[in-house]
């Protein structure tokens, strides 16, 4: 087995430029947006647009890398044993979760504790009292509540991530494992993966969409709108599990990796499009349908106002487009067409965050500029440069994982 990586110069450079380009537009938003003023509560200024972009950014691309872990969980509780000989690509992009971590807690404190209204109008104690809906929310809704849970999912993410990295990293040192040593490994394997998959239930899969995305706009909700956010970003997720695939590939790694797997991940990338389809479909229609004003007002300005171009290129880039290149076997285990098909859905659900945040924070003044395009080049460089270092350090191959041989021979 081929066990040392040296990360290509080219990635390097591109690590370099990508994080470079992002801290001139940090700065550039920095003095020139002014973000840490205070503006009148319902005042649109530079700094409601600094603060969106960085809340749209952390926000998609730390839920983005954590779905990598999602992916090692599920697939652990499964007994899966086809993924085994890429499970280090999936663990690499979970490492990035830590350092995303402390970058969205640190973004979100400065909107809650710096009183930016303009973001999340419940931040306003006065607006609360006059307002019955927001009353109604204050229970959940509130500085004290929003810190401490995001507090505590974020850490629980970081730590019970690292446990699996590390349970995963020890096989490579102890070598061989016989029957009796293999069973508790992955006894080990399968209580830590129950712990962050129920975790991320109450988490991705509920609450922390509520929190840091659905209260921008506090006066609208949707019971399915945390489903739709954890499709949205569990597909951008398996994308970028495949990039990396591709990117180790083309250098003479994975060397246990087939079309095969390449085939199941993009059957992932397949299938999540058609799901978020589903949701987008199920939420919107059931809404249109039912033409009920409080529940209409969020969909009025994307799909009538300014937002309507964007609302529907949403759904050509990561339904339409996935829909007929994914659908035949061919372009699964094509590298050229998996590789721009991985670059279209991060692409496309990145879109699909900006118009979460956009609307109900910019109203008509939003726009896509090199602010923002600086600011998702920036976390792009982070998620690089946390990855190559992970690939370069550990083995690519988890050598002596119980189910190695079958994956080897895993074919569909």
């Amino acid at each position: 087995m081929n066990h040392s990586f040296e990360l290509p110069g080219g990635y390097k450079k591109w690590t370099f430029a990508l994080l470079g380009v992002g801290v001139i537009a940090l700065l550039y938003g920095i003095f020139v947006y002014h973000p840490f003023g205070h503006a009148a509560h319902g005042e649109i200024t530079n700094g409601t647009r600094f603060w969106s972009v960085l809340l749209q950014n952390s926000t998609y691309w730390l839920l983005l890398v954590n779905a990598s872990m999602f992916f090692i969980g599920v697939t652990t509780l499964a007994l899966g044993g086809w993924q085994v000989a890429l499970r280090r690509v999936p663990e690499a992009i979970s490492s990035v979760v830590p350092v995303l971590g402390i970058i969205n807690f640190l973004v979100l404190m400065a909107i809650v504790f710096g009183g930016r209204d303009d973001i999340y109008h419940w931040i306003n104690k006065e607006v609360v009292e006059n307002d019955h809906i927001l009353r109604g929310k204050k229970g959940f809704l509130n500085p004290v509540f929003f810190t401490v849970w995001s507090a505590i999912t974020l850490l629980i993410w970081w730590l019970v991530g690292q446990k699996m990295r590390s349970l995963s990293l020890k096989t490579d040192s102890e070598g061989h494992m016989d029957y009796e040593k293999a069973k508790w490994w992955m006894n080990q394997n399968i209580i830590w993966a129950s712990v962050f998959i129920v975790f991320f239930g109450l988490t991705v899969g509920s609450t922390i969409p509520w929190l840091w995305l659905m209260s921008i706009d506090a006066h609208w909700y949707s019971t399915m709108f945390s489903w739709y956010t954890f499709a949205s970003t569990f597909v951008a997720g398996m994308s970028l599990i495949a990039l990396y695939i591709v990117f180790l590939k083309n250098r003479g790694q994975l060397e246990y990796v087939t079309d095969e797997h390449l085939h199941d991940v993009g059957k992932f990338m397949f299938a999540f499009s058609v799901f978020w389809t589903y949701l987008w479909f199920s939420q919107y229609m059931l809404i249109w349908y039912a033409n009920i004003p409080e529940e209409t007002g969020y969909y009025k300005i994307r799909v009538q106002g300014p937002f309507r171009g964007i609302f529907f290129l949403n759904l050509i880039l990561n339904f339409i487009c996935p829909f007929l290149i994914l659908m035949r076997k061919a372009s699964k285990r094509n590298y050229t067409l998996i590789t721009f098909m991985a670059v279209l859905i991060i692409f496309g659900h990145w879109i699909d965050f900006w118009q979460m945040v956009m609307p109900g924070t910019m109203k008509e003044k939003a726009q896509l500029s090199f602010f923002e395009f600086g600011i998702a080049a920036l976390f792009i460089g982070i998620i690089m440069w946390r990855v190559g270092a992970f690939i370069s350090k550990h083995p690519l191959t988890a050598k002596n994982h119980p189910f190695l041989k079958e994956s080897m021979i895993h074919h569909t």
